[in-house]
């Protein structure tokens, strides 16, 4: 294939060049001049990462694949068990020899879902990175390698520590660049506490790896019934919210915001509180889908969903997807005004909202939005979801993108 071809090139200039440069530099500062002493000892860890890394890779294959259709954040492969004990261990070039190695292997048993080579390339830069940034900053502590660490006690133990958030920053930082589309959220940028905390987790175990190398190489293998349990309890947790989750859009479906919602009124009735209602449903949807296609029209729910979600007040509110074009938004502790005022500045969102669909945009959305507030409006979840739904028709009845208040029952 010739480079004109390049998958890479479609990702646009910036990715493009990013990838690049990240690559050429891992590149560089792998193979720069230093001395280092290859020992017997120091390749039979290397050889012992990499086998390890290839097994455990192989046993928990369908655990990840699993984890990919779970997860909407970057995907975490569990490698840096294996990446971070070499960097507690290795010299700069054995260390790219490792990175390299558990990445041709992932890159070799992934060629069935035609994963484009660039990207394994970008990922394994990265991850060498990331690693030479750790172990730069553990030499800056006058720390070598994991014996040295042993040796120096508490200031080694700091060290460490040092080098596994200096991995955990500059990585997280590092992908971001390579994307194509980073999002707009902090879950979208960063991803989960379960996914920052799988990959603290797996840093610690590489610090854990590293010792029990040093000390007792034999305990290495227990290492791995360690590292597969926590990958299948985290996708455990994925499962569990995404069932209250909408494939579509990554909001909550009906069943998970009706759960929240009945909650919210219980704490609503038990502290005296208010809350307020959003019934929202995007006007002429249908003319989407028939001008553009249904793979455009899911586009735009997405890009809709992510615009209610950035309108309203973070994680104080939750937003769901009740089927079709129709969403629903929960807003605890606001009175009336507030209520109408967040209806409002979703619409005027939606109504400059721009979808990009290939070669063309799609533009000129609107939305009807029917709003109910507990108390006043009604005291059970249905009495509040039929009055919001009333309000809404009253919207689309009358000339659409608009905010119509619920009245209050007499």
């Amino acid at each position: 294939m010739g480079l004109r071809r390049w998958a890479l090139w479609g990702q646009g200039p910036r990715v493009a060049a990013y990838c690049l440069v990240s690559e050429a530099t891992a590149v560089v500062l792998a193979l720069r001049p230093a001395p280092i002493v290859v020992d017997r000892r120091t390749l039979a860890v290397l050889a012992a990462l990499l086998a390890l890394g290839v097994v455990q890779a192989e046993a928990g294959r369908r655990v990840e694949r699993n984890q990919r259709r779970m997860s909407k954040a970057p995907h975490i492969n569990m490698t840096s068990v294996w990446t971070f004990a070499g960097v507690l261990l290795l010299p700069p070039a054995l260390l790219a020899a490792l990175v390299a190695g558990l990445y041709l292997h992932l890159a070799v048993r992934s060629w069935y879902r035609l994963l484009p080579a660039w990207r394994t390339i970008s990922n394994a830069a990265i991850i060498l990175l990331s690693c030479h940034a750790a172990q730069a900053v553990l030499r800056e502590t006058g720390i070598n390698d994991i014996h040295s660490a042993v040796a120096h006690g508490r200031t080694g133990t700091f060290a460490v520590a040092t080098a596994v958030v200096t991995f955990f920053v500059v990585n997280a930082l590092l992908v971001l660049p390579a994307r194509r589309e980073p999002g707009r959220t902090p879950v979208a940028l960063f991803g989960t506490w379960s996914d920052n905390g799988l990959e603290l987790a797996t840093l610690c175990l590489g610090v854990l790896n590293a010792l029990t190398l040093a000390t007792l190489p034999g305990l290495v293998v227990l290492v791995l019934p360690q590292v597969l349990l926590l990958h299948r309890t985290v996708l455990a947790k994925q499962w569990e919210v995404a069932a209250h989750r909408d494939e579509k859009t990554g909001l909550h479906n009906a069943g998970g915001w009706r759960h929240l919602a009945e909650r919210q009124l219980k704490e609503a009735k038990r502290h005296h509180s208010t809350f307020g209602l959003l019934m929202l449903d995007l006007d002429h949807f249908k003319q989407v889908n028939d001008t553009y296609g249904h793979l455009a029209g899911d586009a735009v729910l997405r890009a809709v969903a992510q615009t209610i979600t950035t309108a309203v007040r973070s994680r104080e509110d939750a937003v769901g997807r009740f089927g079709g074009e129709e969403f629903v938004v929960l807003l605890p502790g606001i009175n009336q005004p507030e209520t109408t005022a967040i209806a409002e500045r979703i619409r005027q969102a939606i109504a400059i909202l721009t979808v990009p669909q290939g070669q063309r945009s799609i533009t000129g959305l609107s939305v009807s939005i029917g709003v109910a507030r507990y108390p006043r409006t009604g005291t059970t979840l249905q009495r509040l979801l039929d009055a919001a739904d009333t309000a809404l028709y009253n919207a689309k009845a009358t000339g659409r993108n608009k905010v119509v208040n619920a009245p209050d029952p007499p």
